[in-house]
This record gives structure tokens, C-alpha cells and sequence, in this order.
């Protein structure tokens, strides 16, 4: 009879181990708890849920205009989405409210979190500088956040809060593909290796920045193949729809280097943990496969007009005021010229929050793993 225990001891508790990994098939909420842990968000358009309504840009770097919005929210939020974004499925998978943007008018309360995440954002202060919030100025915004916790919660609360957070970040796409967009002498000036270790060499600054104060739970979104998103198809008519390499190889070599010193972090810095979830190779498997994810097309837009409705005019609020507008989001991948319709973020966010580590989808820690450790 001892023995009998003593086997469904073994085997109950093999079950409560991988019950407790990070696969599953649908993303489970967090459980309720006294403390919930902050979600803290820096980056680009990816993950810009309104702060750029709050600025003086232009409409390329604005989603405050239909048909933006047009899914979930019935209205445009800035979200450059028919609907809700990464951080939106990864703060409710959380049981956290929506993350407001920094910027919004009347924020005060930042127990649960903000987002600084800025359409056009690079990690260089030089991408489109003048229209967009930098890297820097996000990181900025967090020390005011920061004072204003420790104020109001108390210094050791508000330190806690800081310590136990989450901190996601999205950046570099647009220090690749600006010198595309803007005709830019920039990689004439810097070899590729100098100008992916300029964009990295800045991120690592500011994710130390934020261990210095301490930040310890950092979850990272590699880059997609930039060459290959429908208005970088376009960008030049001898490619004739093709994808623009130059692009695609930088971004290629940038994920590589953030993979590396990701690892160097965590041997360096004790008590760095991370998630770094391979968006490339995810979305370029429903590009490629479309049908297989549920999706009709993997290559054009949803909005848009030209070849693959490549030419960024959706909303006919920019340069190009003609566009056109798919019937149903849920049949494609893209929503407009460089980004995604609310079905794949939720997909690409089911797989940052519960992929198994041995799918290559995501490691060292799946997104869920960040918020349940203490």
C-alpha cells in the first residue's frame, strides 16, 4: 500500500510540473492576486497603443482616423490595427486592464503599468526625429514614473513595484527601414555591422538604465522580415514585388545580435531574466502558409492601395488619399502596409505568453513565466 502511494505520489506530482511549463493550447489569465505585477511598455508602432494622438506629427506616424479601430473598438484608439495590439492580449492574459498611453490627458494612476511605445520610434534619437518619441524620451518618461510610484506608494512599495514589473519591448524596425523611406544617406556612411551595432549598443543602454533602477523581467520582440512587408515590396518598381533584401538582411543580422547579448545580459546581471520571442520566423510562417492559420492571404493588405496594398494610404489621411478596404480583417495578416490585423497579433500573442521553450517560439521564460515570478 506504501508503495502504491509512493507511485501516485511520483506521478502527481510529474503532472503538477508540466501543468506549471509554459505550453498550452490557449493562453490561461493570470489569478487574481493582491498585488499584481506592472506591465511597463517601450517601443514602435507595434506596440503604440494612442501616445501619438498626443504629439505634433504627422499622419504617418497616426492611426486616430477609420478605418483604424474598426473591429473591437468601433472606433479609432491610434492603434495601427482594426483592434487590439500584442500588449492589449498580453496585459488581459495578465489580468491587467488595458495599459494606457503615457501620454493620455488626466493619467495618474500607474499601478498597473503604462505604455511610452511610439509609432516611428527608433532606438537612434535620429529616426524620424522631430515626429516621433524616441527610445530615449520613452525611458525618460519611465523616471517620471518611476519618482511619481515611490511617491505615492512609498519608496519601498514603489521600489517593489518597479522590481517585480514586467518591461516589454518592440524597437528597430524603423532605424531599418527609414534610410528606405526617407532616401537617406545613412548606410552609405556606416557599414552594416556598425549600424546594427549603434541600435543595439543604444537598446542595451536602456535596458541597463532600467535594471539600474530595478527593472528585473524584460520580454523582447525580435524583428519581423522587414523586406518583405507590403510597402517595402513597393518601395522600388525594379523589384518588381519582390522583397527588398538590403532591408530584410539587416534585420536578420539585428536579431541575431539581440539574441547574443540577451545572453551576455543574463550571465552579467544578476537577477536578469527575459523572454525573447521569435515574431520572425511566426509571422513569416503565416506569410508563407496563410491557410494553415486560418488566413486567405499572407502577403497584402487589408487597407491600402497598389500591389499588394503596399502603398501606406489607408484612412486617405496621407499622401496618397485613395485606398482600398478588404471585406473582412480576419482573412489577412496585414492590416495595412507595415502592420498586422488584430487576428495575427492575438495568435503571435497566444505564443509570447505559453509557447513551450522547446519550440523555439520563445525562451528563455515564456511572457507568462515573467509575470508569476516573485
Amino acid at each position: 500500500m506504501g508503495r502504491l502511494c509512493s507511485v501516485f505520489l511520483i506521478l502527481f506530482l510529474h503532472v503538477t510540473l508540466i501543468a506549471s511549463s509554459c505550453q498550452g493550447r490557449k493562453p490561461k489569465e493570470q489569478p487574481a492576486k493582491k498585488h499584481r505585477t506592472a506591465f511597463f511598455i517601450f517601443g514602435d508602432s507595434f506596440l503604440d497603443v494612442g501616445n501619438n494622438n498626443f504629439i505634433n506629427t504627422t499622419t504617418l506616424d497616426q492611426a486616430n482616423f477609420w478605418p483604424y479601430g474598426e473591429t473591437y473598438f468601433k472606433f479609432p484608439t491610434g492603434r495601427f490595427s482594426d483592434g487590439r495590439l500584442l500588449p492589449d492580449f498580453i496585459a488581459k492574459y495578465a489580468r491587467l486592464p488595458l495599459i494606457p498611453p503615457f501620454l493620455q490627458p488626466g493619467l495618474h494612476r500607474y499601478y498597473n503599468g503604462v505604455n511610452f511605445a511610439s509609432a516611428g520610434a527608433g532606438a537612434l534619437v535620429e529616426t524620424f526625429q522631430g515626429d516621433v518619441i524616441g527610445l530615449k524620451t520613452q525611458l525618460r518618461y519611465f523616471k517620471k514614473v518611476e519618482k511619481r510610484l515611490r511617491r505615492k506608494l512609498g519608496n519601498d512599495e514603489g521600489k517593489m513595484t518597479v522590481s517585480k514589473a514586467v518591461y516589454l519591448f518592440s524597437i528597430g524596425s524603423n532605424d531599418y527601414m527609414s534610410p528606405f523611406l526617407t532616401n537617406s544617406s545613412t548606410l552609405n556612411t556606416y557599414t552594416y555591422s556598425t549600424f546594427v551595432g549603434m541600435v543595439t549598443g543604444n537598446l542595451t543602454s536602456i535596458i541597463k538604465e532600467i535594471y539600474k533602477r530595478g527593472g528585473r523581467k524584460f520580454a523582447f520582440i525580435n524583428l519581423p522580415n522587414l523586406g518583405c512587408l507590403p510597402a517595402m515590396r513597393v518601395i522600388e518598381s525594379r523589384n518588381n514585388g519582390s522583397c527588398l533584401e538590403e532591408a530584410s538582411f539587416l534585420a536578420t543580422m539585428h536579431n541575431k545580435v539581440l539574441k547574443n547579448l540577451l545572453s551576455r545580459l543574463e550571465k552579467r546581471l544578476k537577477g536578469f531574466k527575459y523572454s525573447l520571442f521569435d515574431l520572425n520566423t511566426n509571422l513569416r510562417q503565416r506569410m508563407l502558409h496563410p491557410s494553415k492559420y486560418g488566413f486567405k492571404d499572407g502577403e497584402a493588405a487589408c487597407c491600402g492601395t497598389g500591389q499588394f496594398r503596399g502603398v501606406y494610404s489607408c484612412g486617405g489621411k496621407r499622401t496618397v488619399k485613395e485606398f482600398e478596404l478588404c471585406e473582412s480583417p480576419t482573412d489577412y495578416v496585414f492590416w495595412d502596409s507595415f502592420h498586422l490585423t488584430e487576428r495575427a497579433y492575438r495568435q503571435l500573442a497566444d505564443k509570447m505568453w505559453s509557447a513551450t521553450n522547446h519550440s523555439h517560439d520563445v525562451g528563455p521564460f515564456c511572457v507568462r513565466k515573467l509575470f508569476q515570478i516573485q
